[in-house]
């Protein structure tokens, strides 16, 4: 059974810094490139940022320069850095994991606001 949990969402101020984290069983994490979606009210879930199976990264144009990704096979672990928050930041964000087959985690609450 495939199971990604996010985790290290909550609320910060503008320009505060949150670090989030997904724990993923039941794969053979080291095969499947990791991403990070959000989802706004009223808006389409988008792409964040997305690791490689070889460690290769990209980011939405918005969060270039702020939010960093990075993965740990031997933790199964992926994680993202983010930095200088917006509240146009503010989402739910979502872990996906991507190879034949896509999964996807339940998702963790990040609030900016003052």
């Amino acid at each position: 059974q495939v199971q990604l949990v996010e985790s290290g969402g909550g609320l910060v101020q503008p320009g505060g810094s949150l670090r989030l984290s997904c724990a993923a069983s039941g794969i053979i994490f080291s095969a499947y490139d990791m991403g990070w979606y959000r989802e706004a009210p009223g808006k389409q879930r988008e792409l964040v940022a997305h690791i490689t199976r070889g460690y290769n990264t990209k980011s939405a144009d918005s969060v270039k320069g702020r939010f960093t990704i990075s993965r740990d096979n031997a933790e199964n672990m992926v994680y993202l850095q983010m930095n200088s928050l917006k509240p146009e930041d503010t989402a739910v964000y979502y872990c996906n994991a991507q190879n034949v087959g896509s999964f996807w985690g339940r998702g963790t609450q990040v609030t900016v606001s003052s």
